[in-house]
């Protein structure tokens, strides 16, 4: 969440960013009740003050032995008075609280200005698209064949848009899961997490999808539960209320989940296949910063998802999000996007994104300067290393041969232990 003071103090910045991200404004709201928060903060002490001259005069009358019931009939009004501004005054930061969770971080200075897709920015391609001798089929039309995906039982056991992986399809699946996190951290570069797969609201508040994305995720009422819609969320709010060391920046982790998504706003959008789910697999990859070092680990960040990309040899391009494709709490987003031949489409397989200290806010997640002594909010950030589907169908799309069967790329063989996904 953006700070209060900031917001009154950079209103007209601020609506800019609501407009651009397609978020609704709430700046004159907030700036109305922080005045009143003054005025009424004002008032109740004025009221303090009289109230303490009032009970010093009943002191001195009654030692007196005046009368004191009138004077000790006015304190009793103003103590109520001031009991009264303070329950407004709860009422009025809970108003604020409420109407700063739904600002959306602001934009940085690179990211071009736009309002959908078409606006972004292609930054890069990385390879060559391959060339075939035959017509590509799509993954669907190498499935049948193979029978790597279930579409059908998924669909008995849980619905649409829940897959049942078979065969090559469950083996292909775990190899890259494994693979991936190797890459990452056999390294020494990233500690491998496996969170829990569930996250109660504070922590899905924490991270910015709630309140905003609350019908797109799967919720349990009965122990107010949500089905995680990615691993950021988990994997960062361990940090969640931790005053860390500043020696310890950065922290890196990398962590395998399930992702659960409703999907509710995907109307209209495409959905054959492994191209949209309910339930997916990822490896997300997540990075806890100094504020002065984040966007340098930001392109670092960036490059480790690349590196996937590129040690499976996949042609993709990386896209540089305009204002109105963001997230409403990333600063800077970009998107890799693998070509699958088959389905002719660029398919984004990992989003890369720096919140800056908008996460952190939220999570009340800081370290103490050793410069200047002060406690300061860290900056996050996170990225898939990589999404699965996806990922999945650029493979057997890239991969396969005319006679429909599929090479496993090197890198993954011994994962896999075979060289070739046939019948």
């Amino acid at each position: 969440m953006l700070d209060i003071k900031f917001i009154t103090e950079n209103a007209e910045l601020v609506k800019q960013a609501c407009n651009q991200k397609h978020e609704p404004n709430y700046v004159d709201e907030i700036v109305e009740l922080v005045n009143k928060r003054k005025a009424t903060v004002t008032q109740r002490d004025q009221l303090r003050q009289k109230l303490n001259d009032v009970s010093s005069k009943v002191a001195e009358i009654a030692k007196q032995k005046g009368d004191v019931a009138q004077i000790k009939k006015d304190a009793k009004g103003i103590s109520d008075n001031v009991k009264s501004l303070e329950d407004e005054l709860r009422n009025i930061e809970e108003k604020l609280n409420t109407l700063a969770l739904r600002v959306p971080n602001i934009p940085h200075e690179s990211v071009p200005i736009g309002k959908n897709a078409d606006d972004n920015a292609i930054i890069r391609h990385w390879g060559e698209p391959r060339e075939f001798s035959f017509a590509p089929k799509d993954h669907l039309e190498l499935n049948e064949k193979l029978g790597m995906i279930d579409f059908e039982s998924g669909a008995k056991v849980a619905g649409s848009f829940f897959p049942t992986y078979t065969g090559d399809g469950a083996r292909l699946l775990r190899s890259l899961i494994s693979f991936m996190i190797d890459v990452h951290t056999l390294s020494g570069k990233y500690r491998e997490a496996i969170p829990p797969f569930l996250a109660n609201r504070e922590t899905l508040t924490g991270t910015a999808q709630l309140p905003k994305l609350e019908e797109d995720m799967y919720h349990l009422d009965q122990e107010d539960l949500f089905l995680i819609p990615t691993s950021e969320v988990q994997l960062i709010n361990i940090f969640r209320g931790e005053t860390l060391q500043e020696d310890n920046l950065p922290i890196y982790i990398c962590g395998y989940s399930a992702c659960f998504r409703r999907e509710a706003g995907t109307y209209g959008k495409e959905t054959r296949g492994l191209m949209r789910l309910h339930q997916f697999d990822k490896v997300e990859l997540v990075k806890i910063a100094h504020p002065e070092k984040s966007w340098e680990e930001h392109e670092d960040m960036l490059t480790d998802a690349e590196k996937i990309l590129q040690l499976l040899g996949l042609h993709y391009r990386v896209i540089l999000l305009c204002t109105g494709d963001m997230t409403f709490a990333s600063a800077k987003t970009y998107d890799i996007e693998v070509w699958a031949p088959g389905t002719n489409k660029w398919l984004e397989v990992s989003s890369v994104s720096n919140t800056t200290d908008f996460q952190a806010r939220r999570m009340n997640t800081r370290f103490r300067s050793a410069q200047d002594g002060k406690l300061h909010f860290v900056h996050t950030l996170n990225g898939s290393g990589v999404a699965l589907p996806r990922l999945i169908i650029a493979l057997m799309e890239n991969y396969q041969n005319a006679d429909g069967t599929i090479i496993v790329p090197d890198v993954i063989q011994r994962y896999f232990g075979k060289e070739k996904i046939m019948l």
